[in-house]
C-alpha cells in the first residue's frame, strides 16, 4: 500500500443500526487502523422522507461506545449542488437519460419478458423515444427519472475479500440514479462523494457486489480514481435470519442497555466467519492486529448473543483496572483500594454492573450463614492482628488447620459462608483484606439464624 487509506462508512439515517452495520464499520475502522489511514462518516441520508436527524446523531452515540472515532463526517443532504453538477456532465456525455414509464408499466414488462423466459432486463425503450414523444409525456403528467447508459460489456476487478471478480453489464438493467421527485438514489451521491474525499478502499457488504459494476462505469465517466473494492460477508442472527434496521434486531443500542462490553460486540462482529478464532481482545488495536479481510469466509457469519454474552464475561475477566477504573467509578468504586477490589471481583461478574454485589459483601450488612457456631467462635479469636493482606487467608486457615484438624471443605466452607453470607465467590485470599477485621469479626460473631 504505497499511501494512507481512506474509507468511508455510509450508513442511511433511517433507524438504529444493528451488529451486521456495526461489522462493516469495524472493518473500515480497523483496516484504517492497522494502516495508519483515515474513516469517514458519511451519512447517506438523500432520502429525505426517512432520514432522520436523531438516527444520524444515535449512529454516532453507537459508533462511539464501540470505539470507533471518525476523523470527518459529512452528510450527503448537504452536497446537493455536487451531485447535480455530475448530473449534468453525465447528460451531456449521453450517459444519463430520462425514461417515463410507471412502476406498474415497469412491473408489467418485467413480468412478461419473465414469462418468455428472458431476464427482466430494462428494455431501454425510453431511448428510443423521440423529442415529441417526450413533450407529449410531460404534457400528459409524467415525470420523468433519469437512468445510466450502461456500456456493454464486463467489469472485472480484484476484490480484497472475494479475489478476482467480474459482472456482465448485459445482465443489468440500466438503474436509476434520479426519481421522477428530482432525489437521488444511493449509486450517483456514493461515486461523487468517493471521488471527492479520496476514498481508496471502498469496504462493505457483498449485497453491493452487483453496485460494483454500476460504480466503476460511473468512476470512469466522471474521470475520478476508481477505489479498490472489498465485499465481506453479512451477519445473520443466531438462527439464520438476515438482519434489518427496521426490526431493531440486534441493534446496537440493545447491546449497549443490555450491559455488554463494547470491546465483545466488536471482537464479535468481525472475527465471526473470519480465519480468526473467536477471542477476547485487550483493545481495538489488538483486534485490527487480527483482521484479515482476505481471510473472511465466503459464507454467511451467524451472531450468537449467548456467544456474546459468554465473551463478553470473559473480556471483563481479563480487563486491567484501567480500562475500567472510570466505569466503575460511576459505579461507585473509587479510591485507593479500589484497584484491588477489580482484581479480587473481576472474575466473578458477567457484566460490569455486577460489582455492586460483590461491593455489597465487601462493605454491606451481609446476612452470615452459621454452620458450626463453635468452629466460628474459635475462628474470630484467631483472627490476625495488625494490617491485613494477601497473605492473611492462609495464615489464618493454617493455624485454624493445625489447632482444629479440619482441612478442605471443612476448614473454608463455614467461613465462606459467615464471611460472604453465600457459596461461591471471590477468592477469600484477595477479598478478606478489603472486608477488614471489624466486619470479618462482626460477621463471623453473628447469631445463628
Amino acid at each position: 500500500m504505497n499511501s494512507p487509506p481512506i474509507v468511508r462508512f455510509a450508513p442511511s439515517p433511517s433507524g438504529r443500526i444493528h451488529i451486521g452495520n456495526a461489522r462493516t464499520a469495524l472493518l473500515n475502522w480497523l483496516f484504517t487502523r492497522r494502516n495508519r489511514g483515515k474513516f469517514i462518516l458519511r451519512f447517506d441520508d438523500t432520502d429525505f422522507e426517512r432520514s432522520r436527524a436523531e438516527y444520524a446523531e444515535s449512529i454516532e452515540q453507537d459508533l462511539a461506545w464501540l470505539g470507533v472515532k471518525p476523523d470527518c463526517v459529512r452528510r450527503q443532504s448537504h452536497r446537493m449542488a455536487f451531485y447535480d453538477a455530475a448530473g449534468e456532465k453525465l447528460k451531456s456525455l449521453g450517459r444519463l437519460y430520462p425514461a417515463y414509464e410507471t412502476p406498474e408499466e415497469l412491473d408489467r414488462r418485467r413480468k412478461r419478458q419473465q414469462g418468455l423466459g428472458r431476464p427482466p432486463v430494462y428494455d431501454r425503450a425510453a431511448l428510443r423515444l423521440t423529442e415529441a414523444d417526450r413533450a407529449a409525456l410531460e404534457a400528459a403528467g409524467r415525470k420523468p427519472h433519469w437512468r445510466f447508459r450502461l456500456d456493454p460489456g464486463t467489469v472485472r476487478w480484484t476484490d480484497i475479500v472475494r479475489g478476482e471478480s467480474q459482472i456482465d453489464c448485459g445482465s443489468l438493467s440500466d438503474p436509476v440514479l434520479r426519481r421522477e421527485d428530482g432525489t437521488y438514489l444511493y449509486t450517483l451521491p456514493s461515486v461523487v462523494d468517493d471521488i471527492e474525499f479520496g476514498v481508496t478502499h471502498v469496504i462493505r457488504g457483498e449485497d453491493h457486489v452487483t453496485n460494483t459494476a454500476v460504480q466503476i462505469q460511473l468512476f470512469e465517466a466522471l474521470a475520478g480514481s476508481v477505489p479498490e473494492f472489498g465485499h465481506h460477508n453479512l451477519l445473520t442472527d443466531a438462527s439464520g435470519e438476515g438482519l434489518s434496521k427496521r426490526t431493531g434486531a440486534l441493534s446496537i443500542a440493545s447491546l449497549r442497555e443490555k450491559g455488554v462490553e463494547p470491546l465483545a460486540v466488536a471482537a464479535l462482529a468481525v472475527l465471526v466467519g473470519s480465519a480468526e478464532a473467536v477471542r477476547p481482545v485487550a483493545s481495538l488495536d489488538e483486534l485490527a492486529g487480527l483482521v484479515d479481510l482476505a481471510g473472511l469466509s465466503r459464507g454467511a457469519a451467524r451472531f450468537d448473543e449467548a456467544e456474546l454474552d459468554a465473551l463478553s464475561a470473559r473480556t471483563l475477566h481479563a480487563a486491567p483496572y484501567a480500562a475500567v477504573a472510570d466505569r466503575l467509578a460511576a459505579l461507585g468504586v473509587a479510591g485507593p483500594r479500589a484497584e484491588a477490589f477489580w482484581l479480587a471481583v473481576r472474575g466473578n461478574v458477567a457484566q460490569l454492573a455486577d460489582v455492586s454485589e460483590w461491593r455489597a459483601v465487601v462493605e454491606g450488612d451481609v446476612a452470615p450463614v452459621v454452620l458450626d457456631r463453635a468452629y466460628l467462635d474459635l475462628a474470630a479469636k484467631r483472627l490476625p492482628e495488625g494490617d491485613w493482606d494477601a497473605s492473611t487467608w492462609g495464615e489464618w486457615t493454617k493455624a485454624l488447620r493445625a489447632e482444629t484438624g479440619r482441612k478442605g471443605r471443612d476448614l473454608y466452607h463455614p467461613l465462606r459462608l459467615a464471611l460472604m453470607g453465600r457459596e461461591s465467590g471471590p477468592e477469600l485470599a484477595a477479598l478478606l483484606p478489603l472486608i477488614g477485621r471489624a466486619r470479618a469479626m462482626a460477621r463471623l460473631s453473628a447469631p445463628s439464624s
